[in-house]
This record gives structure tokens, sequence and C-alpha cells, in this order.
């Protein structure tokens, strides 16, 4: 009798043991960062981020190098993350610190985000070939073209125009460059960059900020009077205000324009808080137009806001109340815009591909122009800033 009782206690143990390790491996799941899902397909949709998406396309391209830098930051979860991005990174810089494929002559601002990754692996390595790889990136913006109110111009191939994007494109590389290699004269041009733009391309009336600035009102999308572009692009806004939130980590406290760059980045966020979305709490392509036919939640911009606010309310730049807001953002666009398949692939839809001014064939800025560029999956300007939200809100 005292072996059945002993056998029966046995079997119930086992048997709550067994619950107890199923309840602890579901939870193990459940509690997955999103941001290391979202990488993780990243790495499961290409072993290299040199090849990512477009495998007949390598190029030293800023929205390869902004995912590599955002899965990088995965890398005291496991060292993969960083490698990742070390890889890539290191196709390109060669051992005389010369970068394939990058042409100073080109002037082109776009060349410039990846070099901060460049400066992450100096400071990991200290290997020379990194430091020497940096003073290219460094002299084009010194001799960068300008307008003549003293704005970058985004391209050479773009004269007398500024874009929001190339704020996002040099700022935070020149006020990280500025602090750790001690060129404060950096910090002035970040700020006049910032302060710019700002005033170039601010809408009175909303708050937004339009696309770009074409100074010699020359270009077709301009505004004859202000040499604005038409409208307001989502993720053009999303490039401004990740450039100011992340420069504020590099710019020095007592520096003369820190306050008015927080004033400015407060005031764009209000002003796109004014002009989300209701129903969904997103934000549409063509920011302040929801209600016209053809326009859609767009997963980029909506990320990046999402970054921003998440951002910059741990940082005390925002009201605590963003980031509730960026909490509330992040779960709409896990509803609306992430799948998940039968085998555990992820997907991020909506991410517009691409957006320019002029050129050719030309881009006019118009509303229908906007809505009619193709929208891609799992495009890194997508996945990128939602990897950054989703460590900033730790979900």
């Amino acid at each position: 009798m005292k072996n059945i009782s002993f056998i029966i206690i046995l079997l119930v143990f086992i048997s709550c043991k067994s619950k107890s390790s199923a309840t602890g491996n579901n939870q193990t799941k459940e509690v997955q960062k999103w941001s290391v899902k979202m990488a993780d397909e990243v790495m499961r949709e290409s072993d290299s981020l040199i090849h990512y998406l477009n495998p007949k396309a390598i190029k030293w391209q800023y929205d390869i190098a902004f995912l590599g830098q955002a899965i990088d930051h995965l890398g005291d979860i496991d060292s993969k993350y960083s490698r990742y991005m070390e890889d890539y990174v290191n196709y390109f810089v060669q051992e005389d610190g010369s970068v394939k494929g990058y042409k100073i002559e080109e002037y082109n601002i776009d060349r410039i985000n990846p070099a901060k990754n460049i400066i992450t692996l100096y400071k990991r390595t200290g290997e020379e070939k990194y430091r020497k790889a940096l003073y290219p990136f460094v002299e084009q913006m010194q001799n960068h073209p300008k307008t003549k109110s003293g704005g970058f111009w985004h391209k050479k191939v773009y004269p007398n125009q500024m874009w929001l994007d190339g704020i996002y494109m040099a700022s935070p590389f020149l006020a990280q460059y500025a602090k750790e290699f001690n060129t404060p004269e950096l910090f002035d041009e970040v700020c006049l960059q910032i302060e710019l733009i700002y005033e170039k391309t601010l809408d009175e009336k909303t708050g937004l900020l339009y696309h770009a600035y074409d100074e010699s009102r020359e270009q077709r999308w301009s505004n004859k009077v202000t040499g604005c572009a038409p409208n307001f692009w989502s993720r053009s806004m999303g490039w401004y205000v990740m450039a100011i939130v992340d420069v504020l980590d590099y710019l020095p406290e007592n520096h003369k324009d820190r306050d008015e760059l927080i004033t400015l980045f407060q005031n764009s966020c209000e002003a796109l808080l004014k002009v989300r979305d209701k129903d969904s709490g997103l934000w549409y392509q063509v920011l302040d137009q929801g209600n016209r036919e053809g326009n859609y939640l767009e997963g980029s911009g909506s990320a990046m806001f999402c970054y921003a606010f998440a951002k910059g309310a741990s940082k005390g730049y925002l009201d605590k109340g963003y980031q509730d807001i960026a909490n509330s953002v992040f779960d709409s666009i896990i509803k609306n815009l992430i799948s998940t398949d039968e085998n555990g692939g992820i997907t991020m839809k909506d991410i517009c591909g691409g957006c320019g001014l002029g050129g050719n064939p030309y881009r006019d800025g118009s509303f229908e122009y906007y809505i009619s560029e193709k929208r891609v999956v799992n495009d890194p300007k997508g996945i990128a800033p939602f990897i950054l939200a989703a460590i900033e809100l730790n979900k």
C-alpha cells in the first residue's frame, strides 16, 4: 500500500513538473522581444546584409546601413547581431581605409549615413582602417555644396535643394564625429542645418514640414513663392524627428542651440499628433490627407515617429505622455501592418519603397505621385525604426 501511495505521489509530481515546464516554455515564446524577432527575420531572409532584399545591388547604401545599425543594438543579447552589421561594413572598408564604391565627388548626402557604423567599429576595435575610412566623409561635408542661405544640397545632381531626408543622412554622423574626435565646430554646422531647414519648410498653419525646399524656385515641384514642395511626406518628417533625437545624444548640454533643437523637436512632434489617424493611431503616406482615396497608413513614417516619441520621452525632451502614445503606436503597427505566417515568418507591409523629387522620370511631388510609388514589404526603412522603437519601448 505504501508503494502504491508513493507511486501515485511521484506521478502527480511529474505531471505538475511537466505542466510547469510547458508553461515556462510558452512564457518564453510570449515574451520574446519584437526587436529580436524582427532581427531574426531579417537574418533568416538573408544571411548577409550585403544581399538583403536585392542580391544584385550591392551598394554603400543609407537604408541597408540603417538596418545594420538597428540590429547591432542587439549585440549585447547575442554577438551574431553585431557581426551582421560588421560584415556589411567590412565588405566595403578596405585595409587601407578606402571605401569600395564611395565617390566623394558625387556629393551625395545619402552616402554619409552608413559612416556612423564605421565610428561604431572604430570605437569597438580601435583598428586604424576605420579611422582612416572616416576622413573622406567628413571632408565631403566640409566641402559639400550649399544654398546661399547655408543649407546642404541634397545631392550635387539636385542643386539648390534641401530635403528633410538629408538632415538624418548627415547630422547624426557629424554630431557623433564631433564628440568622438573633438571637432566641436561641427556641432554648430549640425544645429544650423536642423534649424535652417525647419525655417525653410515649415507650414505655419499646421506646424508640419514640407518634404523639400528649392532655393532657386526652378523646379516644377517648388512653390514659386516659398520654394517648398507641395506635400507633407510621412517618412521625410520621420527622418527629421529621428535626426534631432539622435543628434541630442552627442550635442553638449551647454551648447547654445541645444534648447532650440529641443523646441523644434517638440513642435514637430506636436504637429504630427494633430494629423495622427484617430482610428488606427498611425500616420498616412501624405500626412494631412488621410481622407483622400488612395492614401494609406504607411509603415516607415509610423515606426519612425514611434521611435522618436519613445526616445524623446525617455530622455526628457517630450512630456512623459508620449511614452504611452509610443506604446499605442507600436501596438497598432503590430495590429495593422505586421503578420506572421504558419512557419513563424514575419512580414511588415505598406512601407513606401522610395519617394524623391525631380529627376528623370520627373517626380512632381503631387499627392498622386506620393501614393503611386511602390509599397514594399520588409523594407529596411520600415524594419530599422521598428526594431529601434521596440528596443526603446522594451517590447
